[in-house]
């Protein structure tokens, strides 16, 4: 597993002398919420396709009724 530094190394190599800042920051945060999100599979912290569809079932009527009021 590579370093914080050597990742961002990494991501700093691969990116043109004229990047901006901004771009920068982006790909680092991108590169984290992957990492995070490996992460939860590996933790098993996931939902299934049918999980999600109910869950969102849920959200969705309860945001009608609150539209509704």
């Amino acid at each position: 597993m590579n370093t914080a530094k050597e990742a961002v190394q990494q991501i700093l190599e691969g990116l043109p002398d004229d990047t901006t800042l901004d771009e920068i920051q982006y790909r680092i945060h991108v590169r984290r919420k992957i990492e995070s999100s490996l992460e939860d599979i590996r933790h098993g912290r996931t939902y299934s396709s049918e999980e999600v569809e109910v869950i969102s079932e849920k959200w969705l009527a309860e945001y009608d009724g609150q539209q509704l009021q």
